[in-house]
């Protein structure tokens, strides 16, 4: 059980704005890790990006699964999980790092703020205190009420793309990825549908 990051964005009318990040790539090589780092962001940034005012989402994307939830006031935060890792505790600390990062941040900065000037600085003890759900969990019993709060869940990335969107389109036009990530994206991209044509013989 894993969690490799976890973002606050603002969802503006037309795009997502990152506010702050904190990831643990330690289960990647010293190769990967930037790719790997500059997807999350952009994955993060556009789970917010389609994400409703007001809703808590999951997003399953090949072994990860990706916990959103967008507050009423626009300031959303994301978790990236392994497929193990209980969701409902995702919730909880995306609940926790979003009322803690609301009372110490003002909504005047939301909008155009980024990492290095926002002052909030809890993301990576957050992310590190989390590794162990057990012990996170016991912490956070108060939020029962999460439970029956509706979580959609998509099954892929796709399902969250407008019709007649691609994901390629999506990859090749983002200013979060450099063009190692995204020529590193098409040789995953490709190395799967090889795969997957394979398994079918």
């Amino acid at each position: 059980m894993k969690l490799f990051s976890l973002s606050v964005l603002y969802k503006g009318t037309t795009k997502s704005n990152l506010l702050k990040a904190a990831f643990d790539l330690s289960s990647f090589s010293f190769f990967q890790k930037s790719s790997v780092q500059e997807f999350m962001t952009f994955t993060s940034d556009l789970i917010v990006q389609r994400s409703s005012i007001g809703s808590r989402a999951s997003v399953k994307e090949q072994e990860y699964l990706c916990h959103v939830y967008v507050r009423n006031d626009s300031l959303g935060a994301v978790v990236i999980a392994d497929g193990e890792y209980p969701s409902r505790v995702c919730f909880t600390l995306l609940d926790k790092v979003l009322e803690e990062f609301s009372r110490q941040v003002s909504s005047i900065d939301w909008p155009s703020g980024s990492p290095d000037t926002v002052h909030y600085t809890a993301l990576d003890s957050y992310l590190a205190k989390y590794q162990n759900p057990r012990e996170a969990d016991a912490m956070s019993k108060v939020q029962a009420e999460l439970d029956e709060t509706k979580i959609i869940l998509h099954n892929t990335m796709e399902s969250l793309l407008e019709r007649g969107e691609k994901l390629d389109d999506l990859v090749q036009k983002s200013e979060h990825l450099g063009n190692q990530s995204k020529a590193f994206y098409k040789t995953v991209r490709n190395a799967r549908k090889q795969n997957s044509c394979c398994e079918v013989m």
